[in-house]
């Protein structure tokens, strides 16, 4: 298959979401098809652009042996909610025209958010006679809403109408979880285009270490109780609960929180750690993605955490990765999401109610007090990660789903012809 990946992030932006699709997009090469990602020039959770990318509007470039194709989109505040919302229509617009020019593709695969984007793709895939799957990471408007940043009912009801849209048009939609496939049925998907398929934690890259690694060496964590969070710290993820804890266990000398990341969020909730003197909390900025599996091995447990009002059954992309890496997880999370069921069926952690720092506290003491039961969740985590969200199970999903769609559209245009 000629495939088209589309998205708004992608190496060398460092993420989760990033690192997923970069390996998606090796994957299915390297499985014999010819796939080319387009996608916007890097400028996320990078200190320093590289000099390739900081001038000019579009270039073309080799990454893992997958073509990568990036136009330039307008830049905006990440600050400013209004910014943020302009931002993701500038990116459907300036995406969506370029896949207009883009190689011919059998299929294309979008990924949302932002929804602008899948939006202006199905469109395209309409006019250049190619079906078009979308990948929903995150579901927007109704994340949005409950976090407070959409609340002009006029906006919300266009982004309703363009969600029930892009639902119609795709012709399949792919989502990481049940609790996200009943979302999009109740919200004008068929159920018979709407698949669950997981994302997966890379069991080769990050896998079970000793904790003495440069990493733990270079910031002094070899003899502290180290319970890290390592990612994006923005509105969706509540670092106040977290700072909450800390502040529970301002006493206990030998328990380190490690926050590792940047966000919206991240200045707000340093500055109220400082404020309460906290001296039990190291903030580092995003490290790069060769360092990460280093991070989760460095610690004794590590964090998920969501906003109390986030009530979509959001799965943190981070929750599988520390399970591959053999570390119990504590996790702050709405009693929606479905994080809580993965947590309880592999038995890999402590769930409590969002927004609840003395129950987050709480968790930490109890793994920090039985190092046994700590390193069994760890094994069964990692077992677990083996069995359901291994790399090569959820892309073999992926590309048969593909192939499917591309066999039925061809059916369906050579019936009609």
């Amino acid at each position: 298959m000629n495939i088209l990946l589309i998205t708004i992030t992608y190496p060398p932006e460092i993420g989760g979401g990033q690192q997923w699709i970069y390996e998606l997009a090796v994957s299915l090469q390297s499985r014999g098809h010819e796939v080319t990602v387009l996608t916007g020039y890097p400028r996320y959770n990078l200190s320093v652009i590289p000099p390739q990318y900081r001038h000019g509007w579009h270039m073309s470039e080799d990454l893992g042996g997958v073509p990568v194709r990036r136009i330039r989109v307008p830049a905006f505040p990440r600050s400013s909610k209004l910014a943020r919302g302009l931002e993701h229509f500038a990116f459907g617009a300036w995406l969506g025209t370029a896949a207009l020019f883009a190689p011919r593709a059998d299929v294309a695969l979008v990924f949302s958010p932002p929804l602008p984007l899948p939006w202006f793709a199905c469109l395209v895939g309409r006019l250049r006679h190619v079906p078009v799957v979308v990948n929903i990471q995150d579901l927007f408007p109704r994340e949005a809403i409950e976090l407070g940043m959409l609340t002009n009912r006029w906006l919300i009801r266009g982004f309703e109408g363009m969600e029930r849209e892009v639902h119609r048009m795709a012709a399949a939609i792919t989502v990481h979880s049940p609790g996200n496939r009943e979302h999009v049925i109740r919200h004008g998907g068929a159920a018979e285009r709407v698949y669950v398929t997981y994302n997966w934690a890379d069991t080769d890259r990050i896998r079970p270490a000793p904790r003495q690694n440069d990493f733990a060496r270079q910031h002094g964590l070899l003899d502290r109780f180290v319970v890290s969070y390592a990612g994006t710290m923005g509105w969706a993820q509540d670092m106040t609960t977290i700072v909450d804890a800390a502040e529970c266990l301002r006493d206990r000398s030998d328990i380190l929180f490690l926050l590792v990341g940047d966000g919206v969020q991240k200045q707000q909730a340093q500055a109220r750690s400082e404020m309460l003197g906290l001296t039990n909390i190291l903030w580092l900025p995003m490290q790069p993605a060769a360092i990460y599996p280093q991070i989760l091995v460095a610690s004794d447990m590590s964090m998920i955490n969501l906003n109390a009002h986030l009530r979509t059954p959001v799965v943190p992309s981070k929750l599988l990765n520390i399970m591959a890496a053999g570390r119990p997880v504590a996790a702050s999370l709405p009693a929606e999401s479905d994080a809580r069921s993965i947590i309880d069926e592999a038995g890999c952690g402590i769930s409590v109610p969002a927004g609840d720092g003395q129950a987050l506290a709480a968790a930490i003491l109890k793994l920090a007090a039985e190092p046994d039961l700590a390193h069994e969740m760890g094994l069964r985590g990692r077992a677990y990660v083996e069995a359901h969200f291994t790399r090569p199970v959820c892309t073999a999903q992926t590309e048969a789903l593909l192939e499917d769609v591309k066999t039925e559209y061809r059916r369906r245009r050579n019936g009609s012809s």
